[in-house]
C-alpha cells in the first residue's frame, strides 16, 4: 500500500549551526549502522522511502519539522554518511547544482557495485520526470538523491517548490514496491493536499495513456491545429470541434488546466516520438523537449476532443503525524523546545554503546517502543518554528 503523508514543508531561511551540523551526521551515521545491522541495507532503503520515516528521522536529528530543508538537510546528512562508511549503500545527487551530477556519481556507484549505470541513469530522468511532467501540481524539482544499495536495490527522494504559495512536496520511489514508473508507482508523497492535480499516473488514467500514444503517432501539426480549435472557442470564434461543447463548458475546463500554466506544444519533441513510433508512456515522458507544458496541451485535446480524461486527484493523504520525535532532543528553531546538547551527546553516547552490543542484547532496548508508541504529543506545542 503506497504510503502518503503531510508533512507542512514551507520555504525557510537560515542555515544548520556548525554544533549541530556535527551532532546530526553522528546521530544520523549511529542510526543507519544500526539499521543495516538490524535489517540490512533493503530495510534501509525501504524507510528512506517512507514519508513518515523519513519526517520521523529528521525530527530525530533536531531539523525544523516544518522546514522545506527537512528534506535537504536530512538527504544531505545521510549521503555524507554514506559516502564516509562501508554500509553497502551509497547516494548521488542532492540539491539544485548538485542534483545535477546524479548521472555522474551514478557511473561511479555504479562502478564499485558491479550495476549497470545505464540503467540507474535512465531511472533517475524518468523518475524525475513522472515527478514533473506526468504528476503536475505546481511544484518545480529542485532536490533529487538517489540511494542504490550494493545489491542494486534503490530509493529515490526528490522535493519540488511551489513558487506561487512557498510550500514544498517530496515524493518518495523505492524499487521494491514498483510494477510500472507511470501508473501509482511512488511509495509516498509528502505535502500539504491540494484541490486537485493534473495526474495522469493514476490507475484510473490507463485509457488516458493510451489514447495519448495513439495521437502521439498523428501528425503534430493536426494537434497543434486541435490546440488552436479549443484556444479559438474559448475566445468566442466558432471553428470547427470534434464535439458538442459550449463555449460555457469549455472556459472551466481550460482554467483548470491553465491554473498550472500555458500551454506551449513543443512539435520537435511531438515529432521525434513520433519518429521513434514510442510504444509505451514511459519512453513517451524520457523523449527531450516533452515537458510541463507540451503535456497539459495535450491533454487538453485528449479531454475536450477524444472525450478521454486524465484524473484530478492529489495523491496526498493524512497518515500518523512523526512530530513527536522531534521530543527526542528538540528542534534547531526551538519547536517543541530548544535543542539540549547536553542530552544530544547522551543520546549518541547511548547509541554508541548500544551498536557495539550484539543482536540480542539490543531486544531487550526494543522494549522501551512500548512505552512510547501510543503516546500523543500536546498538540498546542506543534507550532510553526
Amino acid at each position: 500500500m503506497m504510503r502518503r503523508g503531510i508533512a507542512e514543508l514551507p520555504l525557510h531561511g537560515g542555515h544548520v549551526p556548525r554544533w549541530l551540523a556535527l551532532r546530526m551526521k553522528r546521530l544520523a551515521d549511529l542510526v543507519i549502522k544500526l539499521l543495516v545491522e538490524e535489517y540490512g541495507t533493503q530495510g534501509v532503503l525501504e524507510r528512506l522511502a517512507d514519508p513518515v520515516w523519513f519526517q520521523a528521522l529528521n525530527n530525530l536529528i533536531g531539523m525544523d519539522w516544518d522546514s522545506s530543508g527537512s528534506t535537504t538537510v536530512t538527504a544531505g546528512m545521510v549521503k555524507e554518511v554514506l559516502s564516509k562508511e562501508d554500509l553497502g549503500i551509497k547516494a548521488a545527487g542532492g540539491k539544485g547544482a548538485k542534483s545535477r551530477k546524479t548521472p555522474e556519481e551514478l557511473k561511479q556507484i555504479s562502478e564499485i557495485y558491479g550495476l549497470d549505470a545505464d540503467e540507474y541513469i535512465k531511472t533517475s530522468k524518468l523518475v524525475a520526470k513522472v515527478d514533473t511532467v506526468a504528476l503536475q501540481t505546481g511544484y518545480q524539482l529542485y532536490h533529487h538523491v538517489f540511494f542504490v544499495d550494493q545489491d542494486g536495490r534503490w530509493t529515490i527522494v526528490q522535493q519540488g517548490m511551489n513558487p506561487n504559495i512557498k510550500l514544498a512536496r517530496r515524493y518518495h520511489w523505492f524499487s521494491e514496491k514498483i510494477e510500472s514508473f507511470t501508473l501509482e508507482p511512488h511509495k509516498g508523497i509528502s505535502g500539504v493536499k491540494s484541490d486537485y492535480s493534473l495526474n495522469t499516473i493514476a490507475k484510473e488514467s490507463k485509457e488516458y495513456q493510451k489514447t495519448l500514444l495513439d495521437i502521439i503517432s498523428e501528425s503534430p501539426t493536426k494537434i497543434e491545429r486541435e490546440v488552436k480549435s479549443i484556444e479559438a472557442l474559448s475566445k468566442g470564434y466558432a471553428p470547427l470541434f470534434y464535439k458538442p461543447y459550449e463555449k460555457r463548458e469549455v472556459l472551466p475546463i481550460m482554467e483548470r488546466y491553465q491554473s498550472f500554466g500555458r500551454f506551449e506544444l513543443n512539435k520537435k519533441a511531438l515529432e521525434l516520438a513520433r519518429e521513434l513510433s514510442v510504444s509505451n508512456y514511459d519512453e513517451l515522458l524520457l523523449i527531450k523537449g516533452l515537458g510541463p507544458s507540451t503535456l497539459r496541451a495535450l491533454s487538453l485535446v485528449l479531454e475536450l476532443v477524444y472525450d478521454v480524461h486524465p484524473s484530478w486527484k492529489d495523491p496526498v493523504t493524512h497518515p500518523p503525524d512523526p512530530f513527536k520525535f522531534a521530543y527526542a532532543v528538540g528542534g534547531k528553531d526551538k519547536v517543541p523546545f530548544p535543542i539540549e546538547r547536553g542530552t544530544y551527546d547522551d543520546l549518541i553516547s547511548f547509541l554508541e554503546k548500544l551498536l557495539e552490543k550484539g543482536k540480542e542484547e539490543r531486544e531487550v532496548v526494543k522494549q522501551v517502543t512500548k512505552i512510547s508508541e501510543k503516546w500523543k504529543f500536546p498538540e498546542e506545542e506543534k507550532r510553526p518554528t
